[in-house]
């Protein structure tokens, strides 16, 4: 609320400016970022408030936008309603969070012919706030699956230049980790090592479904199955096992196409288990395919194979990115 108090000028009047309105807070995908650590740290997040509109009618500076970066695959939810309000399915798209508030407008506004001098001026609204859950899907193109330690952390590394822990002990993978595998300057694809599943995953056994939830979008699912002498396991029983975890997790992930990944073949000593697999896989009419990480047998013919059939498998379909009005 101000007035005019000028040399000369009789009768100055109102001249109260409106004030500037609050930021927005803006989600955005950045094709750079992998997790959500950041948030572990930084859980608050508040644009800038808009200025005091000041006297001789002038408008008070808006507040500074704030945009949040987060990685491509985030999906947006509300914490209170549990709606899912965003998808970030490509870099660069936009979500607004909590719009800013408006402005007030001064005393100036409030003049009239028979009130020339009002003393009220209207407050700014309040910006909008919002509790909000983060959830992080990656996006591959080909989802590792398996047991621990069977072997998905070696290939991954040995396909493409990603390196992940690897070592001999169970649930050595922690966390997703994704690569690419290229076959020429012109063809490529990203892989993702899924951490091992044991049965009653989709319980939350073992490291449960909370990685479960990135082969959701992955196009084709590779299923290695160890058949190393020294591992001990039925091969056909761990494919069973493993199949039943994802069907209980997610009818869609199932159905899946899939490509079954003799594992190790290297260490196979006398072959009772890769020739076990063989014949399931014949019985069913499935294709195997047998590699040694560790050798480079079947590497080359895996790639290949998998590019074939990835060819042949439509992509996601990207949502419209969700810009303010």
């Amino acid at each position: 609320m101000a007035f005019r108090r000028e040399k000369f000028v009789p009768r100055g009047g109102p001249s109260g400016g409106d004030g500037g309105r609050g930021g927005n807070v803006f989600l955005e995908s950045h094709e750079h970022l992998n997790t959500l650590l950041k948030f572990r740290y930084k859980r608050e997040f508040s644009a800038d408030r808009g200025r005091h509109g000041e006297g001789s009618n002038r408008h008070g500076q808006d507040g500074e936008d704030l945009t949040v970066t987060v990685p491509v695959g985030t999906v947006v939810w509300d914490a209170a309603s549990d709606e899912k309000l965003w998808d970030f399915e490509k870099p660069g798209q936009r979500f607004l969070a909590a719009k800013g508030g408006r402005g007030g407008r001064g005393n100036s506004h409030f003049a009239t012919s028979t009130h020339q001098a009002p003393r009220k001026a209207e407050p700014g609204g309040h910006g909008e706030e919002r509790d909000l859950k983060l959830e992080l899907k990656l996006l591959a193109d080909v989802g590792l699956v398996g047991f621990p330690n069977v072997g998905k952390s070696t290939l991954i590394s040995r396909l493409s230049a990603a390196r992940p822990r690897i070592a001999d002990y169970p649930f050595t993978t922690l966390e997703p980790c994704l690569g690419v595998v290229g076959l020429d300057e012109d063809r490529s694809f990203v892989m993702a090592d899924i951490p091992g599943l044991i049965e009653g995953a989709h319980l939350g056994k073992g490291l449960g479904v909370r990685f479960l939830k990135h082969v959701e979008r992955t196009r084709l699912l590779l299923h290695l199955i160890d058949v190393a002498e020294h591992s001990g396991r039925d091969p056909v029983e761990d494919y069973g096992v493993i199949l039943k975890e994802l069907e209980s997790f997610s009818p869609v992930v199932a159905a899946k196409p899939m490509l079954v990944v003799a594992s190790r073949v290297d260490a196979t000593g006398e072959g009772d288990r890769l020739n076990a697999l063989r014949e399931f896989c014949q019985e069913q009419g499935y294709p195997l395919f047998e590699i040694s990480s560790v050798t480079g047998e079947g590497l080359e013919e895996l790639k290949q194979a998998v590019w074939s059939k990835l060819e042949k498998l439509p992509r996601p379909q990207a949502t419209e990115a969700h810009t303010p009005s």
